[in-house]
């Protein structure tokens, strides 16, 4: 491969390190976003758990239709509570996923890195030895002095 098209490999497989750091932060994003849904979601189920639990305590009911009304609203409470729980474990399997996504933009940015560090060896190699002199060369034009003179005549033995 010669030199030129060795730079031309090194600055694609720049272009494309360049493409995978931005996958990688965009799946850096989206893990954050996925995270932070998930912490939000695990907030609201344990203050609904709590406010729940706080109704079931209650004994303050006047008559049947505050006790009715305190049961409906407790029923309602928990059953946000269990929507949540539902929420909760689909934002667990989507962070996961992203932080999975995360680590395989990370190790295709890596394998990116390593393939430009060898590219550039080979060609730091190359230009060495392209520019190492090695020796004296010849010109093919000019004959060489080692070459042994032709006699100028076809009768070269005297007679």
């Amino acid at each position: 491969m010669s030199i030129k098209a060795q730079h031309q490999r090194l600055a694609r497989l720049r272009r494309l390190e360049r493409l995978r750091e931005i996958g990688h932060r965009q799946a850096m994003v989206a893990a954050g976003q996925a995270e932070g849904t998930l912490a939000q979601l695990q907030n609201l189920a344990s203050r609904t758990g709590a406010l729940a639990d706080s109704y079931a305590a209650r004994t303050d009911a006047r008559d049947g239709a505050a006790l009715a009304h305190l049961g409906a609203f407790r029923a309602g409470l928990e059953h946000i509570a269990r929507s949540t729980a539902g929420e909760i474990d689909t934002a667990r399997r989507i962070a996961d996923a992203r932080a999975a996504e995360v680590a395989t933009a990370e190790r295709r940015r890596a394998a990116v890195a390593d393939r430009i560090t060898a590219e550039a060896r080979l060609l730091a190699r190359a230009q060495a030895q392209a520019s190492t002199p090695l020796g004296p060369t010849r010109n093919r034009e000019e004959p060489s002095s080692e070459t042994i003179p032709t006699p100028p005549s076809r009768d070269w033995h005297g007679s």
